[in-house]
């Protein structure tokens, strides 16, 4: 948690808080106390530094109370489906500020939406940018990344034809959404590390209609020793898939959530012959998912490019 030592050694002009999500707790700790600490470093700011928060996750919003730091703010203004119910996994639903449990009246995805506490009132504020025209990759999660990138361009003055041409030319990070392709078959790559990046890796090729999916749980020092947040991960949209097939250090773990789940799976521990069988299943000219952990992903990437970061 290295937030806190950059802020005292730079006095940034701008820091953009994206979400904070429960991640692995031999790394991280708990959401609470690396919101205190976040909040105490921000404390100390001067009015040279902007921050560009997210203000539908609840504690990010609160950073920007008590700190002389100027604070714009980025959120989503869509039709849920009338959802006002926390997703599955959700982390920060209580107010950062009194810890009532916080209403919505509309959820976005985990604990992220527009929020309100019904007892001390603080409500999710103002925003400073809500749309953009495009949005280079698919899901929820990755429209909250390219609003912060477009109020930032905003603040710094940048031309808007400049910010959307910049969208159109983007290209996704090494795992990220990353597309590959082998022969006549297309491989996309969905970095899934947590309950909320796995949830949200579903939901997004759910939509894509996915057939084939590979799922390559590891345990190792990037990917966190503790994966217990497995159990935390909603399952339900798997069962539309035709083949699923589970690989990883964790291949067992993983195939046990599956099994309590009523899920029909395949596994494969050794990696490579998960994704050489994976691959062997996905027909002509579609596409295989595969959400991996960290180090699985760049095992993965190695075996499919001959290297394991571009």
């Amino acid at each position: 948690n290295a937030l806190p030592f950059v802020i005292e050694q730079t006095n940034p002009d701008y820091i953009i808080c994206l979400n904070l999500f429960r991640d692995q707790l031999d790394r991280y700790g708990e959401i609470d106390s690396i919101a205190k600490k976040w909040r105490d470093s921000f404390n100390k700011l001067t009015s040279k530094t902007t921050l560009l928060l997210n203000a539908d996750d609840p504690q990010i919003f609160y950073l920007s109370k008590n700190t002389k730091a100027n604070s714009l703010f980025f959120g989503l203004e869509e039709k849920t489906n009338n959802k006002t119910q926390t997703k599955h996994g959700a982390d920060s639903t209580y107010c950062p500020k009194c810890s009532t449990k916080l209403e919505y009246k509309s959820v976005y995805f985990s604990h992220l939406g527009n929020w309100i506490c019904p007892k001390c009132g603080i409500k999710r504020p103002n925003i400073n940018i809500s749309k953009l025209s495009n949005y280079p990759l698919e899901g929820t999660y990755n429209k909250y990344n390219a609003l912060a990138s477009a109020l930032f361009a905003k603040t710094e003055g940048i031309k808007q034809e400049t910010v959307e041409r910049a969208l159109k030319k983007f290209t996704p990070a090494f795992g990220r959404q990353e597309k590959l392709k082998i022969g006549n078959k297309n491989i996309q790559l969905f970095l899934s590390k947590n309950p909320t990046s796995f949830n949200e890796s579903l939901k997004t090729i759910t939509d894509l209609k996915a057939q084939n999916v590979l799922i390559a749980l590891n345990d190792r020092i990037p990917d966190g020793l503790d994966v217990s947040w497995i159990w935390d991960i909603d399952t339900s949209s798997l069962l539309s898939i035709r083949h699923i097939m589970v690989s990883g250090d964790r291949t067992f773990d993983m195939g046990l959530r599956l099994k309590y789940a009523d899920i029909a799976f395949d596994y494969e521990d050794n990696l490579k012959s998960a994704l050489k069988k994976s691959i062997a299943e996905t027909k002509s000219n579609e596409t295989l998912f595969i959400l991996p952990t960290y180090s699985a992903m760049l095992n993965i990437r190695k075996e499919l490019t001959g290297r394991k970061i571009l």
